[in-house]
């Protein structure tokens, strides 16, 4: 399960590279983890870094941290104590087979736009066109018509 001391302790990890710089951190929000199997409740915040840092670089270093703090590999969407994600780069799309920026189903995520919003809320998705705001709004009107 991801606990809100994960969280901080990738954040201090992040915070060490030289060539990564935190701008901006969202507050701790509580989740209800989307698919797996059944499992604890999440705690998700987002960062907004400053960096030159390639993004596949990043990733892989990401992946590093993740691997440090003792996340090891399990079912999909399974419970994980850490799980760090790249969700815009700027204005760039990037779309490998590794790597996909803006990520992919971020717009679709509460759990994502809801601390994306509180530090980026003008920030437009580069490829939806859309500020961070307007897309956590059209969410949650979908979610309510859904339930």
């Amino acid at each position: 399960m991801i606990e809100k001391k994960n969280l901080v302790n990738a954040i201090t990890r992040i915070d060490a590279y030289k060539d990564i710089c935190i701008k901006n951190k969202s507050g701790f929000y509580n989740t209800k983890p989307i698919g797996g199997p059944p499992q604890p409740d999440y705690v998700n915040c987002v960062i907004e870094l400053e960096t030159e840092m390639e993004p596949k670089r990043m990733l892989g270093e990401f992946k590093k941290i993740e691997l440090e703090l003792g996340r090891r590999p399990c079912v999909r969407w399974g419970p994980r104590i850490i799980d760090i994600d790249i969700l815009l780069y700027g204005n760039r799309i990037i779309n490998d087979h590794n790597i996909k920026i803006p990520h992919e189903r971020m717009h679709e995520r509460t759990f994502v736009l809801e601390p994306l919003c509180e530090i980026s809320p003008d920030f437009e998705h580069p490829v939806l066109r859309k500020t961070i705001c307007e897309l956590l709004k059209e969410l949650r009107v979908s979610e309510n018509i859904n339930h």
